[in-house]
């Protein structure tokens, strides 16, 4: 292959790996696979969050209507509770954006 062909192959991949990683990510497919495994349905963190007195419905995250995208972000970025922080290097700010845009319905 000659060198100019090489790169205006190169070139189209980047383009389209930039225009996939300029996709909006999908906040629900994030949840599920970022933070399913604790928070959905018998997960650790269902069972602690709904055995908190006065209000067991707390426990599914995404049944919740008192959840502010502000308040998710923060409260993975630097742990809650028995929940450790979650790193950007384990889930990135776009990703952590619309978990949070999903779990707060749009609520900023």
């Amino acid at each position: 292959m000659n060198i100019v062909k090489g790169c205006i192959i190169a070139l189209g991949l980047m383009v389209t790996a930039t225009s996939a990683l300029s996709a909006e990510p999908d906040g629900k497919a994030l949840y599920t696979h970022r933070c399913g495994m604790c928070h959905q349905s018998i997960g650790m963190a269902v069972q602690i969050l709904s055995r908190r007195p006065n209000d067991p419905s707390k426990g599914l995250l995404e049944q919740r209507a008192d959840l502010s995208a502000e308040f998710t972000f923060v409260a993975v970025r630097t742990g809650i509770g028995n929940m450790p922080r979650i790193s950007r290097a384990e889930v990135s700010d776009p990703e952590l954006t619309a978990i949070a845009l999903y779990l707060s319905r749009g609520k900023p």
